[in-house]
């Protein structure tokens, strides 16, 4: 798949270990946070001064900081309120589950904690507890404007930016109890977000994005936006009616079928594997998989 990347690009980066974050120019990065930092010192902060579009005007003619190649990445949102995950949103994610019922009438969703994503070429974490470690390639919505009951009407008008994720699992610990997920979902760093943050722009741009998910180069997943059971709007629309969506929220919309749990036999992520999830326009986000040292 040919991965057309837009501009501008804004991406979460460490240094002198420090949370920052910037705008790739070329093949290289504009320290937003050294420029900018006083008034707007993290890009949530931007997405609720509504400043985005200033902000990236205003950086566009900066030269570059820091090199690209090599720049330790952050998640591209690192101070989200919430990280809220969609389950079974694709209908042959749906048939998986080979219980003979229809797709569900509202999304199934769980919780992520900040302290379970590591930013893109960091490893995703295999603990010794589990080496049922699984990937899930996702595309990412980060919110814009706040609000609660939003009209699917206008639940586009809220998304500031998109991004992508590897939902990583721990599939044992997600049967752990009867009723939830979220342990498996939450081991530290066994997932990951990035490689940037790529501003929204129109319903264009994520009405049938195609989202690729490889392991060691083998094609593992692989669909389209256009065929997700809930549509982005959907999503915003059904979350905000239950909670607030602040700016910098990060959702994660599903993952296509093909996960290694759905092999006969299970196929597990083992240190030295390398993911790489890719999307239309959003670039390709890689991690190669580590166990913890403890």
């Amino acid at each position: 798949m040919t991965i057309a990347l837009p501009s501008p690009r804004l991406v979460g980066f460490h240094k002198d270990g420090q949370r920052r974050y910037g705008l790739v120019n070329g093949d290289g990065v504009v320290d937003l946070s050294a420029r900018f930092g006083a008034r707007w010192p993290t890009l949530s902060r931007v997405l609720a001064d509504g400043a985005l579009s200033r902000l990236v005007d205003e950086a566009a003619g900066l030269p570059a900081d820091l090199a690209l190649d090599g720049l330790s990445f952050d998640l591209p949102v690192t101070d989200a309120d919430k990280y809220i995950c969609v389950g079974v949103n694709f209908p042959d994610r749906n048939e998986e589950y080979k219980d003979g019922q229809a797709a569900p009438s509202n999304p199934s969703l769980f919780v992520r904690f900040s302290s379970s994503f590591t930013g893109h070429t960091a490893p995703l974490i295999r603990p010794p507890e589990s080496h049922q470690l699984d990937y899930e390639g996702e595309i990412v919505i980060v919110i814009g404007k706040p609000g609660r009951r939003i009209a699917e009407r206008d639940a586009l008008s809220h998304i500031a930016g998109l991004s992508l994720a590897n939902e990583g699992t721990l599939r044992d610990w997600v049967r752990h109890a009867k009723f939830n997920v979220t342990q498996g979902k939450n081991f530290d760093r066994s997932g990951s977000l990035g490689p940037w943050f790529v501003p929204f722009t129109s319903e264009a741009q994520i009405a049938d994005i195609a989202l690729e998910t490889r392991v060691n180069g083998e094609l593992r997943q692989s669909d389209r936006t256009s065929r997700m059971i809930f549509s982005f709007r959907k999503i915003i629309a059904y979350i905000s009616t239950f909670a607030t969506l602040l700016p910098g929220d990060v959702i994660l919309t599903g993952t296509p079928t093909g996960a290694g749990a759905r092999f006969d036999p299970p196929i597990w992520l083992k240190p030295g594997d390398v993911i790489e999830v890719s999307a239309d326009g959003l670039g390709t986000l890689t991690n190669p998989v580590a166990d913890e040292v403890i």
